[in-house]
């Protein structure tokens, strides 16, 4: 989970290319079943367009802070440009909004602190909503995801039984700053060998060590992890079951008045049935939810 920090569910999608060619196939499919070309029609609701704040109305656009390295929830296409099912979900809020969406993409870590201080609107980009993360933004939730291990293809490996073992990890996810480190300190304080952590900047790169060889296995957002085994040309697989689900959420900066408009939209989406065929276009429909809380966190 990109709490980056939390977790996910089911995919299979497309992804752009990667810098260690021959590992992985990272090409963006032709098919319109995985192509952002194929959005799903989204018509404006004015009753929710009045209420967004004067700051969006005036704009006419929504600034959306993303982190495009994490396939198939978002990455970059073959010519560079934003896709995956989450990028087609904010589109389909700012289509319900009748706005435009400007995606400003940076570091994942640099996402919160902007929408924190008003440099974003919001953020959409697998967040896990924490209790500690609420301390700096609210969310709106949209999505429950889990945390699925994979290994080269007829390695024997345990998630619950890892010790000395060398995990790669996208940095500052939730499995490189939480899941992980609390699996190895139970080895340690057991008398057994740490796990070690591989930390790497983008998915694509933990997810080549593995097939390398230069880690054991990964440990990634189920989606991900899913997308990477599909993308692996049979190299890697599934090591156990994907466990601790959490919701995911957008970010929005504290008692913003956006808040609740992001809220009754997505719950718009869901209900009108854009939201389920978005889901069902990229695979991950698994982890669909009812209804947009808000801060489910700390309610949980």
């Amino acid at each position: 989970m990109r709490i980056r920090s939390a977790a996910p569910i089911a995919a299979i999608a497309a992804v752009a290319a990667l810098s260690l060619t021959g590992c992985v196939d990272n090409s963006t499919p032709s098919s319109d079943s995985t192509s952002s070309a194929a959005a799903v029609d989204v018509k404006k609701d004015d009753s929710l367009a009045n209420q967004l704040p004067e700051k969006v109305k005036s704009a006419g656009k929504l600034v959306v802070g993303m982190d495009n390295t994490y396939p198939p929830n978002e990455y970059k296409d073959d010519n560079g440009k934003p896709v995956g099912w989450e990028v087609d979900l904010t589109k389909a809020i700012a289509a319900k909004l009748g706005v435009d969406v400007d995606f400003a993409i940076a570091k994942f870590d640099n996402i919160i602190p902007s929408v924190a201080g008003g440099k974003d609107d919001f953020g959409m980009s697998s967040f896990t909503d924490t209790t500690e993360r609420e301390q700096q933004v609210d969310f709106v939730n949209y999505y429950s995801a889990g945390i699925l291990w994979a290994a080269q293809k007829g390695k024997s490996i345990d998630p619950d039984d890892a010790c000395g073992l060398k995990v790669a990890v996208q940095s500052t996810t939730y499995e490189d700053t939480d899941e992980v480190p609390a699996k190895s300190k139970k080895c340690t304080d057991a008398g057994k060998p740490a796990i070690q952590a591989l930390r790497y900047d983008t998915q694509d790169d933990a997810t080549n060590a593995v097939i390398l060889g230069k880690a054991d296995a990964l440990s990634a957002d189920s989606p991900v992890t899913l997308y990477a085994i599909s993308k692996s040309n049979g190299k890697l697989e599934a090591a156990g079951k994907t466990f601790d689900e959490a919701p995911y959420g957008l970010p929005v900066a504290k008692d913003s008045e956006l808040t609740p408009v992001l809220q009754k939209t997505v719950q718009a989406l869901i209900d009108d049935g854009s939201y389920g065929k978005i889901l069902k276009k990229w695979g991950v429909e698994d982890g669909a939810v009812e209804t947009a809380d808000v801060n489910a966190a700390s309610k949980g």
